[in-house]
């Protein structure tokens, strides 16, 4: 398989057009979520609506991504650049969820201390340090692994500084969001184990990490009472299994084909964060099972995309980096729609590139730009006009 990708290697304008497929289905359907009855789409302050300030993001992450798949390639092939970057980065991260704890820095919001601050509070933009803490730790760890003096599968000198740097944010990201967290660590260990950690040293990190977050999981009696509730949301559906429920309802009044965009009724109030941690079930909806269908299909060809970039990737660092990256952005997705569809228990995780919000559609807009430069240092020099020139 490793042969026949290496000879195929993936165009970086294919994973930037299908992301921009997944970002226009995400514009659209927060549009249709966030229309109002009673008044204009696009008001006098427009930055200020849901559905323009998701505008302005879907247009600044696509800017990210064509600008960091062309200027990050050089930086890609320099040894020097794969030690100290990622390492920054990750600092700044862990600045950034430290910060998230300190009264003045940080702002609540929908009862939970993710967020800080980043403009006035009249602006109303905030960032949260554990979408930007996804891509530092996906980076640090293939820096960390990826380096030749370096033998992962050396307890002491390989796997345990990874391991720790995996085990901090997980448990910072943790503390106010657990779903995060169970993704980080998600991702953190199969780096680990591509990267070819011995099984015995993942067996060791996987008990402990079970034990870490039952203790989270019994720290925050909400959440126990979101695990239990899923067990039997039927026997309350004006309670704890209202969410549950109305999104298999939302997903339900789709049929095949959907209700039409803009038509669906679910949206005005019967379901909650129909534009963001629900937006799916919205797709499901007006688009019905095809369209739900066609988004899942998506994504299964951004993530074979990703492995076919890290197949073909020229360094060990970049066969991490692209797996990671793909691995982090495949499992959120994969998570969001089993929460919708109520095949796990109801937690505050959004939809890669699709659910409302700035924070991560920008970080992942970088982590994509980064994959597509990646891609296209796999690439041979192509010929134009009997030059040697670059094949993005």
């Amino acid at each position: 398989m490793s042969e026949l990708e290496a000879d195929n290697p993936v165009h970086p304008g294919a994973i930037i057009t299908l992301s921009a497929a997944l970002m226009a289905v995400g514009l659209v359907m927060v549009t249709s979520a966030t229309a109002p009855l009673d008044r204009s789409l696009v008001e006098v302050s427009f930055w200020r609506t849901t559905f323009g300030r998701q505008v302005i993001f879907a247009l600044v992450g696509l800017l990210l991504m064509v600008t960091v798949s062309r200027v990050a390639v050089p930086f890609l092939a320099r040894p020097t650049t794969q030690k100290w970057i990622p390492g920054l980065v990750f600092a700044l991260a862990l600045a950034g969820l430290v910060a998230a704890f300190i009264p003045g820095l940080a702002s609540s919001r929908h009862g939970s201390q993710r967020w800080l601050q980043v403009a006035p509070a009249w602006v109303g933009i905030g960032f949260q340090p554990s979408e930007f803490a996804k891509l530092a730790l996906v980076g640090f760890l293939a820096m960390w692994l990826a380096r030749p003096k370096i033998e992962v599968r050396d307890f002491r000198r390989g796997f345990l500084p990874a391991a720790l740097a995996a085990g901090v944010f997980v448990l910072l990201v943790g503390k106010a969001d657990f779903s995060t967290a169970v993704l980080l660590a998600g991702v953190a260990f199969m780096m680990l184990l591509v990267a070819g950690c011995r099984v015995r040293h993942l067996a060791v990190l996987g008990g402990l990490g079970v034990v870490a977050f039952g203790v989270l999981l019994v720290a925050a009696p909400y959440r126990m009472a979101r695990l239990t509730a899923h067990q039997t949301f039927w026997d309350d559906p004006m309670g704890a299994g209202y969410q549950p429920l109305q999104s298999l309802t939302t997903i339900a009044s789709g049929g095949w084909f959907g209700t039409g965009l803009g038509a669906g009724v679910q949206k005005y109030g019967y379901l909650p964060e129909s534009h963001s941690d629900f937006v799916f079930a919205m797709v499901c909806e007006e688009m019905g099972l095809l369209g739900g269908g066609l988004v899942i299909a998506l994504f299964c060809g951004f993530v074979w995309l990703g492995l076919r970039t890290m197949w073909s990737a020229p360094t060990m660092f970049e066969r991490l980096l692209a797996f990671g990256l793909t691995a982090c952005i495949g499992m959120q997705a994969a998570m969001n729609i089993a929460v919708v569809t109520v095949v796990t228990p109801t937690t505050g995780i959004p939809l890669p590139l699709i659910s409302a919000g700035g924070s991560g559609l920008l970080t992942f807009s970088l982590a994509i730009g980064l994959l597509a430069a990646i891609a296209a240092r796999s690439r041979p020099p192509a010929r134009i006009d009997g030059e040697e020139g670059l094949a993005w």
